[in-house]
């Protein structure tokens, strides 16, 4: 078999230009089919000769011989195709801005160094579940089991991509199983510490986010992202259709995310007290702007925590230890584990408000709820705290 020298040509992708290195290889079948790579960013090669020099750098030309020949995939190369293909134009899924990178680090940082040059095709369930399972107890930053589960998850559909590609014929990792069980505990914050807390914001701004955060359970990505035009005064709700990730609006993280949240007449008189201060009221202008960026993109997140929320929440008497996450994410929390240990309120409202999909996040149900219920809880919380109406 001549050996190859590839083929360099240009790609469209969603984040531009790039550099694709196509060559041939024999299925298990013993069908010859093209496969490619990506070398990298047109903008960072410009020239073909550049391109050239990166396909020497990255050693693909021993690499796309060595699978030529021997017609199996190795688990580097089909992580490598993964990375491609699922992130491309033929993915079912498209990928969040915030998602993409998490992905490549799980994968290039555990499985590849991990299974590199084993044939993929190689690789027995049992080993992978050993694996697995030493993730857990490594002496070096043991990792919790949700991230295992989420390693695994990845692992698979690597392969998963691979067989729709023809370049396996076979998924060892849906023979394996994993815990996903977590041993993180959240803090709770009770009504009369969000009170303190409340009461600590000198700023109308920051008084403002953290009513809004503590009454909707948005999460932090969306209520940043919002604007005034989010609010439907006249039918008490805000619409939630995007999130903030990496300095531009994105998906939101679900489809069910992608919703409404209620505003209850004590938090919208709140709401228009804050719109009628701050300097930046248009409809397109941003709710919780940087005021040191003259509105131009929202406060961020984990400065506020950082420099206000957290200290405010000691202060409050919430205990937090050192090393302890902390952050918007515990008002959602405790907002939801209120209205069902306290309030009583029927699990589908909380599900409703906080617009989760999955049955088994709140409470094993699934089921929605209207908008007169989800107000009507959410002004009981409101109330608990002891807000008046502006």
């Amino acid at each position: 078999m001549a050996y190859q020298q590839g083929c360099l040509r240009k790609a469209h992708r969603k984040a531009g230009e790039v550099w694709s290195l196509r060559f041939r290889i024999t299925k298990p079948n013993g069908s010859r089919v093209e496969n490619t790579y990506i070398v990298g960013p047109v903008s960072k090669f410009p020239k073909e000769a550049d391109a050239k020099r990166e396909v020497d750098r990255l050693g693909l030309l021993v690499r796309i011989n060595t699978e030529a020949q021997t017609g199996r995939i190795k688990f580097t190369d089909l992580a490598e195709h993964y990375l491609t293909a699922d992130f491309g134009e033929d993915a079912a899924r498209p990928k969040s801005e915030t998602t993409i990178p998490i992905v490549e680090h799980y994968v290039r940082h555990y499985l590849i160094p991990r299974w590199k040059d084993v044939i993929a095709e190689d690789i027995k369930p049992l080993d992978i579940q050993r694996w697995l399972k030493s993730l857990s107890t490594r002496a070096e930053e043991p990792l919790a089991w949700p991230t295992i589960a989420k390693i695994r998850t990845i692992m698979g559909r690597v392969y998963k991509v691979g067989l729709l590609h023809e370049l396996v014929t076979k998924n060892p990792v849906k023979h394996t199983e994993c815990q996903g069980r977590s041993d993180y505990k959240p803090i709770d914050i009770t009504p009369e510490q969000t009170l303190a807390i409340l009461q600590a914001m000198k700023s109308a701004l920051h008084s403002a986010l953290v009513l809004t955060c503590a009454a909707t359970a948005l999460r932090a990505s969306e209520i940043l992202s919002l604007r005034w035009s989010d609010v439907i005064w006249f039918e008490s709700r805000i619409r939630v259709s995007k999130r903030w990730a990496k300095g531009a609006d994105g998906k939101t993280k679900t489809e069910s995310s992608d919703d409404y949240v209620p505003v209850h007449s004590l938090l919208a008189g709140h709401l228009r007290e804050w719109h009628r201060q701050t300097p930046h009221a248009k409809e397109t202008d941003f709710m919780f702007p940087s005021l040191a960026a003259n509105g131009r993109v929202p406060v961020s997140a984990s400065t506020f925590v950082a420099d206000y929320l957290r200290a405010a929440a000691i202060a409050a008497g919430v205990v937090i230890p050192q090393g302890k996450r902390f952050g918007l994410h515990n008002l959602r929390h405790s907002l939801s584990n209120w209205l069902v240990s306290k309030a009583k309120t029927d699990p589908k409202t909380v599900q409703g408000l906080l617009r989760h999909a999955n049955v088994k996040t709140t409470l094993q149900l699934y089921a929605r709820s209207d908008g007169d219920e989800t107000r009507a809880a959410q002004g009981a919380f409101l109330g608990a705290v002891g807000i008046a109406s502006a």
